[in-house]
């Protein structure tokens, strides 16, 4: 049973909690809490004494107090200024508040005494006692804090009960710490949670001495770093070596001569300060020095005057390439917008061709025709971000990107970069490089490039990009469309003899050190390298094969055999050996299931003989020869249009259920792919079915429908020529293609009978022989 007392009253503590046995002073102001004490005076000066929950509630209830408080008696008042009470209580015994008799004009409540039972048995009071003091004597080594008179009187005391009430009054700890003591209503549940604050404590302070010993330890070496510092510095500045003083003063007058916008160079002085306050052996003096050099050297207003001679340039670039005309166009016109508006947008052109089109040498010519400075940036292969923007100075061996190096390296803010292989970039984990291409080749951003290294608005709108690629497949569409793209075609027989003549052979006979009349190539010959130890859209294994013909005449030479060297189609073997390369020619008589179909490949055109054969089984279509997924489809789609017109050529619909049709396209080791064979395999498969013969003379390109219309298809320069090397007199071409084939010169038409076909009636009706 509790001992109830009844209108007790009742003073609610803010941040403070009062435990049995303890004689503490408190101030109250509230007036609810005055009127308490001045009740408590009245009566028998004694008050019931809780902690409220949030300290900061002015009018707490009965749901905003602890349960268990402490009885206290009153043993003196004090009033302070201001309507301040300074109360002095001894704490006498635990209670729970069980409810509030009032709340106005002060708190009033119910409460019930707790009685505490003692431990009966005299080891577990024993265990108690003994571990509390070895906590104690512990907590007391840590600290340092308590009184050598306070730790005797403690560790003096035998009774468990009394030692663990005396450190719950004396240790410090916060009023909630105090709090969880407080209700603790058992010895057993005081000892459990003393000594888990005791443990606790120990070791923090061992924490905070570890720490405090490795603080002290850092400072000490910092200070012992910083006299030996300024020791070896003194020794410098007497010895006359002061390099670091010495570099800042080169870095400063280099900035005062600098050409740049005053946010930069405020940037760099504030760089220079700060190196100057760093040591020479420092780490940091390193990164700092190499950021000062690279601000320093970009080129931030330097520029060179641009070439305004337009006649001068064209015969530059003429000089230089045969053909190219589109490309000399463009630079023309930018050349001539340039010369009226005295500062035009420098166009972002894209080449796009085959290898050894000449993309990455015209690049150099435009350079040399407009008086630009060149550099060239490969991007083949480049697959982090930070290649493009560059590293951020808080990584170890950072450095700029490619962009800002590149500007640095040529030093004027205007050259012309040459962005090569931009289709053979890729993404990782590191980033995406075409992602990260879009601001440097955007006219409308490029003024403010932000290199990460350098943290500083990079202006790249006075530099002329020309960027290369073999294939646009290969560029991401928003990267694609900040370009100018100018297609590179391959190149005609004539127009690598051509290129031949007027630079390839002159340059390869200079290399290898021999004189113009001492090498002469016959035009017959030459024609023969081109056809029979050539096969390419460019002319880089042409020039290859050129300068094999140079070597072994320079040593024909050398040998003292020959004066001069004619190379003829009689004796080329002897220089080349054998034929390399040979054209499939057109068949000599028309076949059923055979039709000459025209490719494009990354080294110029082909043809592919493409074959069907018609065999009893269970209607399945076979497909050979490395076929690809879109030329499976257009298959597929060729034999759904002939079941659909079946009827019109006498084909009954069992033939399908009945037969098989297996086609085959020739060299099973090479891939093939692209939807433009569509109607030649058609066309093969309905020969096969009907039995009726192909013309040999006739060759096809064009992707084909379910309805069997015919669509346009791209590579048809390459086509053509394919065709005529291959001795092809007439060639069926989409309508669609019709634009293309106008822009095409007489050179590559000359000899072709080209019909353009809207549809497969019209594709049949051309190459089958009825």
């Amino acid at each position: 049973m509790k001992q109830l007392i009844y209108g007790l009253p009742v003073i609610a503590l803010r941040g403070t909690t009062i435990l049995p046995e303890m004689i503490v002073h408190f101030d109250v102001s509230r007036t609810r809490s005055i009127k308490a004490v001045e009740a408590a005076m009245l009566k028998e000066q004694k008050v019931f004494l809780v902690t409220q929950k949030d300290p900061e509630n002015e009018n707490p209830g009965l749901l905003d107090l602890y349960k268990i408080g402490t009885v206290a008696y009153i043993k003196q008042v004090v009033k302070l200024p201001k309507d301040v009470l300074r109360v002095l209580v001894e704490g006498v015994s635990r209670a729970e508040l069980l409810r509030l008799e009032r709340e106005n004009p002060y708190l009033e409540g119910q409460v019930g005494i707790i009685e505490e039972e003692d431990i009966e048995d005299h080891n577990v009071k024993e265990a108690i006692l003994r571990n509390i003091k070895e906590s104690f004597h512990a907590y007391c080594m840590e600290s340092g804090k308590v009184s050598k008179d306070l730790a005797a009187q403690i560790m003096k005391i035998d009774d468990a009960k009394h030692l663990v009430d005396q450190l719950c009054i004396n240790l410090p700890m916060t009023y909630e710490d105090q709090q969880k003591l407080l209700g603790a209503l058992t010895l057993y549940e005081r000892y459990g949670i003393l000594e888990g604050m005791l443990e606790d404590e120990i070791e923090i302070l061992k924490f905070r001495r570890e720490f405090q010993r490795k603080v002290k330890e850092r400072i000490d070496k910092n200070q012992k770093e910083y006299i030996l510092r300024e020791q070896m510095k003194l020794i410098r500045e007497e010895l006359g070596e002061d390099n670091t003083s010495s570099d800042a003063d080169v870095f400063q007058e280099k900035l005062q001569g600098l050409d740049a916008p005053e946010e930069i160079k405020e940037k760099i002085a504030k760089e220079i300060k700060r190196f100057k306050s760093l040591s020479n052996n420092n780490a940091e003096s390193n990164v700092a020095r190499d950021y000062i050099e690279t601000l320093l050297d970009m080129p931030w207003r330097i520029h060179t005057d641009d070439n305004e001679d337009l006649k001068e340039a064209f015969q530059i670039l003429e000089k230089d390439h045969y053909g190219l005309e589109k490309v000399k166009e463009r630079i023309m016109e930018f050349l001539a917008v340039r010369n009226l508006t005295e500062k035009g947008k420098s166009p972002i052109l894209c080449l796009v061709g085959p290898p050894g089109t000449g993309k990455t040498s015209i690049a150099r010519s435009v350079a040399r025709a407009l008086n630009k400075k060149y550099v060239r940036i490969c991007l083949g292969g480049v697959r982090d971000e930070a290649e493009i923007r560059g590293h951020r100075r808080t990584y170890i061996g950072a450095m700029p990107g490619r962009i800002a190096a590149a500007l640095r390296q040529v030093g004027v803010n205007n050259p012309l970069m040459l962005l090569d292989e931009i289709d053979k970039t890729s993404s990782d984990y590191k980033g995406d490089v075409s992602a990260a291409l879009l601001e440097v080749l955007d006219p409308e951003q490029n003024s403010h490039f932000n290199d990460h290294y350098i943290e500083l608005p990079v202006d790249l709108s006075e530099v002329l990009f020309i960027a290369t690629a073999n294939d646009l497949q290969g560029i991401s569409r928003p990267l694609l469309d900040r370009m100018e793209v100018i297609e590179l075609s391959s190149y005609t027989e004539n127009e690598k003899e051509h290129i031949a003549k007027e630079h390839l052979i002159p340059k390869q006979i200079k290399e290898n050190g021999l004189e113009e009349k001492q090498l002469a190539i016959r035009p017959a010959a030459l024609r023969k390298i081109i056809n029979g130890y050539t096969k390419e859209a460019g002319v880089r294994n042409l020039e290859r094969r050129i300068g094999q013909i140079c070597r072994k005449t320079a040593r024909e030479i050398l040998e003292g055999d020959k004066q001069k060297v004619v190379v003829t189609t009689k004796n080329l073997e002897h220089y080349l050996g054998q034929e390399r390369y040979t054209y499939q020619m057109a068949n000599k008589q028309n076949e059923v299931g055979i039709v000459r179909g025209l490719a494009w490949t990354s080294a110029g055109g082909d043809t592919l003989q493409i074959e069907v054969n018609v065999m009893p089984g269970k209607g399945e279509l076979v497909l050979t020869g490395q076929l690809g997924d879109v030329m499976k489809e257009s298959a597929r789609a060729g034999i759904s249009y002939i079941r659909s017109v079946a009827s019109d050529y006498g084909i009954k619909p069992e033939f399908f259920r009945e037969n098989d049709i297996h086609i085959h396209i020739p060299e099973g080791a090479v891939p093939k792919d692209g939807p433009s064979a569509g109607i030649t395999m058609a066309t093969a498969m309905l020969s096969a079915i009907t039995e009726t013969p192909v013309k040999a003379e006739v060759a096809m390109t064009g992707e084909i429908t379910l309805r069997g219309r015919v669509l346009p298809i791209g590579g048809l320069k390459e086509k053509l020529l394919a065709a005529k090397y291959a001795k092809i007199k007439t060639v069926l071409v989409p309508k669609e293609n019709k634009a293309d084939i106008k822009e095409m010169s007489e050179e590559i038409t000359d000899g072709l009978e080209i019909h353009l076909v809207d549809n497969m009636g019209e594709v049949l009706s051309q190459a089958l022989s009825r």
